[in-house]
């Protein structure tokens, strides 16, 4: 064998009770598992190296279902943000856009347009243009394996456009294939922002054409959909009828009721989707456990002030009677890009700039739309922000949900960037778990583990089992806090001493060591 973790509390994901044990490791995978092998007496197994886990907790490695690591995977070869928090697999490709596939012009425009959550990009050799060439591109070695979504809003930039408008048959016929094609080369599912231009431009019936794709290469579909504010409860339940229509599984993506309209009624969702699973919809959601979300400025605006791409945007802000326009959009009606909600602008605080020269701005809340408005022009769009629109009782209730999996939604830019991109999981073991018992540890490990494992339809991992690949995480159930905070968001967690990758350590008594254990996690058929 090449490595036994002796006498751990095995809390194996499955949700039942963890169990003492000895864990043997061999190839990559996980080979042997004596239970209470000291207390019996029995034969223990032996390995050219032996791991002394007593007090710790082994666990599968942690599952992100919704991250934003899509250039940061390339860049940062140490990634110590994920996989210090013990995640061994991310989910990427997230809410509509990202950079496979695509053409050139595509390329430069999803570039600029999310710049606020991975940088432009100047940094990373873009030596692909589809799903499959970027895959390739993570096979070549990363810090945590990575899975990737079809992004439905570049898919719509690149078939059809900017522009707010119905796509034509022959464009239709186009996104089909490239979400088909995306799916064939290894993604296992699609994404969308439906609060994000120009995916927002597709109608119900567009969305659920290319769900019926997806649903034949037997993916998911994975929505930010269209309000987590006004009328939040109805654009979840388009999302399940249209899941429903479309025949095709369903992932909710951070699933949140935000603002002052949804304070306390996360129960009225959980009844929506309680019915609808046991109609018997194929159904999942994720969460970070936190309050205020994050995300670009330039979001906020009303989707008609985005329409024609970034260039677009920017001469409207230039405008002053165009400006004026958006203004009473998002002060008085309540914009699409605001969720229907007339914006507050002491809720909004910046998180990030793209341009150096503005960092002034870091850590302030915004005071007025003039503020706001010059911002996005200086700064090209680049601004990254966090809202404090959410609720505590919220977050509490709908992580108690028998289909809740964990997600951080971490967006690493920004000198300020949100604690949930370094904290998400050491989080919900330390706070909601241990010391505010939300829930079982066990039932928390089953939440970041098998449950998602489930929905990525993968095979062998999430739990704990002879033949399972070795992706896996130690740690101190008595001390696993997250460092990160506010104030000090990129402040890595305690308690997590060890994580690995196929059985390599990629964390060794708290350190990044440089093995870059992590590949594509590709979509397998049933």
């Amino acid at each position: 064998m090449d490595l036994v973790i002796r006498d751990a509390e095995v809390v194996d994901g499955t949700g039942g009770p963890s169990y003492r044990a000895d864990v043997a490791l061999d190839g990559g995978r996980i080979a042997a598992i004596v239970k209470e092998a000291a207390a019996a007496g029995c034969q223990r197994p032996t390995a050219r190296r032996t791991l002394d886990a007593d007090g710790l907790a082994l666990a599968p490695g942690f599952i992100d279902m919704h991250a934003h690591s899509d250039l940061a995977l390339l860049r940062d070869p140490d990634h110590s943000a994920k996989a210090a928090q013990g995640v061994t697999l991310e989910v990427i490709g997230q809410d509509g856009l990202s950079y496979a596939p695509v053409d050139d012009r595509t390329l430069a425009q999803v570039r600029q347009t999310i710049t606020g959550w991975n940088g432009d990009g100047s940094d990373v050799d873009f030596d692909w243009r589809t799903v499959g060439e970027y895959l390739d591109r993570l096979d070549r070695g990363i810090a945590v394996n990575a899975a990737y979504l079809v992004p439905q809003g570049t898919v719509r930039m690149h078939a059809v456009g900017w522009e707010d408008r119905p796509a034509t048959p022959a464009e239709l016929d186009r996104m089909r294939r490239l979400v088909a094609e995306g799916l064939e080369q290894g993604a296992v599912g699609m994404s969308s922002g439906l609060t994000y231009t120009p995916g927002m431009y597709a109608s119900g019936a567009e969305l659920a054409e290319l769900c019926r794709v997806v649903a034949r290469y037997d993916g998911y579909y994975c929505p930010h959909h269209r309000s987590y504010g006004a009328s939040a409860l109805e654009a979840y339940e388009e999302m399940v009828a249209l899941a429903r229509e479309a025949g095709c599984a369903l992932h909710l993506a951070h699933a949140t009721m935000n603002f002052g309209v949804n304070k306390g009624r996360a129960p009225e969702l959980l009844a929506l989707l309680d019915e609808a699973l046991d109609a018997g919809a194929d159904l999942s959601l994720d969460t970070y456990p936190y309050t205020p979300g994050c995300t670009t400025l330039v979001a906020m605006l009303p989707s008609w002030a985005n329409e024609g791409g970034p260039e677009a945007v920017l001469a409207r802000l230039q405008d002053d009677e165009t400006a004026e326009e958006i203004r009473r959009d998002l002060e008085e009606t309540g914009s699409d890009g605001c969720h229907g909600v007339p914006i507050e602008w002491d809720a909004i605080e910046i998180s990030g700039v793209a341009a150096p020269g503005l960092a002034r701005f870091v850590g302030r809340r915004l005071s007025d739309w003039t503020t706001a408005r010059r911002l996005l022009i200086e700064d090209r769009l680049g601004s990254t922000i966090l809202q404090h629109v959410g609720h505590e009782e919220n977050v509490r209730a709908i992580m108690r949900h028998r289909v809740h999996t964990g997600g951080s939604d971490g967006i690493l830019q920004g000198l300020k960037p949100h604690p949930r991109a370094y904290g998400t999981f050491p989080r919900y073991l330390g706070h909601y778990a241990r010391e505010l018992g939300v829930l079982t540890l066990e039932e928390t490990v089953a939440h970041l583990t098998s449950r998602p494992a489930a929905r990525l339809r993968l095979t062998d991992r999430g739990v704990i089992r002879e033949g399972y690949r070795a992706d896996l995480v130690l740690f101190d159930p008595a001390t696993v806090a997250a460092g990160s905070t506010f104030d000090a968001p990129r402040t890595l967690p305690v308690g997590i001493p060890h994580v690995l990758i196929d059985g390599r350590f990629v964390i060794e008594d708290g350190v990044r060591t440089d093995v870059l254990a992590g590949r594509s996690v590709r979509r397998t058929a049933r």
